[in-house]
């Protein structure tokens, strides 16, 4: 799926790049100072610089993403949601230094971006697959490189036992990553007269089922309406209240109303459609006419 950033936004992008790389470094001792403030005292100013001094480091992982063909804007926007998580999350009693620890969640960030809208179909799923789709070609790369043989079956179990997937997971993603999305818009041939739309079939029904379906509907909903006229009221009204109503009632309520239980209830209910089902099959001389079929219009 390919972007393409605007005149404006790659003009706003410029100004960010720039701003970020010019922001200072920090210390080792500096980092701890802020992530104190931020962590146990709440100093927002201490979580503004530490977020601000590293977003280089989003800037610069941004690049190493733009192959998917997304839009920097959009990959640093990301990024910088996994930095600020980072900030957040960030124990100063931890030896080790935030840069390191900032790196993990914007990579993180950044490749959940990249798995949601590189395709319209969502790659990468399972943890097997994330593996395959971010390291399968650099891979692949290697090892063509390296023996000049082309690529197969052997090959590709070297890529499963790298990256310690299963060895079909290899080929469903060489597949995936081959074939990128297509418009169905899109024309068929160079005269653009035909789109590939047109080569999908019509599942709609045609006119002729939809007449056959109504008239055989309001045949159904005739015969069930005449069997519903052999119940008892008592039975009339269980099934019109549990089996023929847009919300159905429980049979508890039911069993209230008539003033017996609800176990009482779910037999009267049981034996009304034994005789309805009776009486269908009686009016449509039918034997075995499903009646899970029977509706009322």
């Amino acid at each position: 799926m390919a972007y393409f950033d605007d005149s404006t936004s790659q003009s706003a992008h410029r100004a960010f790049v720039q701003q970020a790389m010019k922001a200072p470094l920090l210390t080792r001792e500096r980092e701890q100072e802020l992530a104190i403030r931020w962590g146990d005292h709440g100093d927002t100013d201490a979580i503004q610089e530490l977020v601000t001094a590293y977003t280089r480091l989003v800037v610069s992982m941004a690049a190493q993403f733009r192959r998917y063909g997304l839009p920097a804007s959009d990959l640093i926007q990301e990024g910088t949601i996994g930095l600020m998580q980072a900030a957040q999350r960030f124990e100063h009693g931890r030896d080790v230094r935030f840069s390191t620890y900032a790196s993990w969640w914007i990579r993180s960030s950044m490749q959940e971006f990249v798995l949601r809208n590189w395709s319209i179909v969502r790659t990468g799923t399972t943890a097997a697959q994330k593996k395959l789709f971010f390291n399968i070609r650099r891979l692949r790369a290697a090892i063509e490189g390296s023996n000049g043989s082309g690529f197969g079956d052997a090959e590709r179990a070297k890529i499963a036992e790298e990256l310690q997937v299963p060895l079909k997971e290899v080929g469903y993603m060489e597949q995936r990553l081959a074939v990128g999305d297509r418009s169905l818009d899109a024309p068929r041939s160079n005269d653009g007269e035909a789109d590939w739309n047109d080569s999908l079939a019509d599942m709609r029904p045609n006119p002729e089922e939809v007449v056959i379906g109504l008239r055989d509907g309001e045949t159904r909903s005739r015969w069930l309406r005449e069997a519903l006229t052999e119940l008892s009221p008592r039975d009339q009204k269980i099934i019109m209240a549990r089996r023929l109503a847009e919300e159905s009632t429980s049979l508890e309520e039911i069993g209230r109303e008539l003033g017996i239980s609800k176990e009482r209830v779910r037999q009267l209910e049981m034996r009304a459609l034994l005789k309805l089902q009776k009486s269908v099959r009686r009016l449509a001389n039918v034997p075995n006419l499903d009646e899970t079929r029977l509706t009322i219009s």
